[in-house]
């Protein structure tokens, strides 16, 4: 492989399969200021970084399309994004797909409509991968303050009231 960023995410994802990928569980964080990031959304359409989330607590998940565990949170994200975006939450997807935009797209128009992200996907890049990192395995998910800190790291399927408990206390 010519492209240093995608021979990267395809080494780090053989090694999320090597260490047991979609493990469940808790990482307890500490205190720290949330990696800058700029990422292009899965459409193409526009770059999200993590300034425009200032002032707001932001659920930032790591997943996969072909991660069923990260599947399974979803629709816990959804519903989340739904009873809490009026009280500052924001949820922001990063794909950690290898095949770039297009995988995403297609399982966005494919996928059952709960299965869907209803907020907004970013393409990960090796740069957020490693400041974000180690992403040993996937789902990996940090809640990040409206300051700008991450409050708590969960690698995993977890459940919607885990992160509702978390969101909760931050609003």
């Amino acid at each position: 492989m010519r492209n240093p960023i995608r021979r990267t995410i395809v080494l780090s994802l053989a090694l999320v399969f090597l260490l047991g990928a979609c493990s469940s569980e808790k990482q307890p964080s500490k205190t720290l200021k949330a990696p800058a990031f700029a990422l292009l959304t899965a459409d193409g359409g526009r770059t999200i970084a993590l300034d425009d989330y200032k002032g707001k607590v932001l659920i930032l998940d790591f997943w996969a399309t072909w991660c069923p565990p990260c599947k399974q949170e979803i629709p816990h994200f959804n519903a989340l994004y739904e009873q809490y975006k009026g009280n500052g939450l924001e949820i922001l997807g990063v794909s950690l797909d290898q095949g770039g935009p297009g995988v995403v797209q297609e399982y966005m128009k494919n996928s059952a409509r709960s299965i869907v992200p209803s907020y907004p996907v970013v393409m990960a890049d090796r740069d957020v991968a490693l400041a974000y990192g180690p992403l040993s395995s996937i789902p990996v998910t940090f809640v990040i303050d409206r300051k700008g800190n991450v409050q708590q790291r969960l690698v995993g399927y977890q459940e919607k009231a885990v992160f509702e408990s978390i969101v909760q206390k931050l609003l």
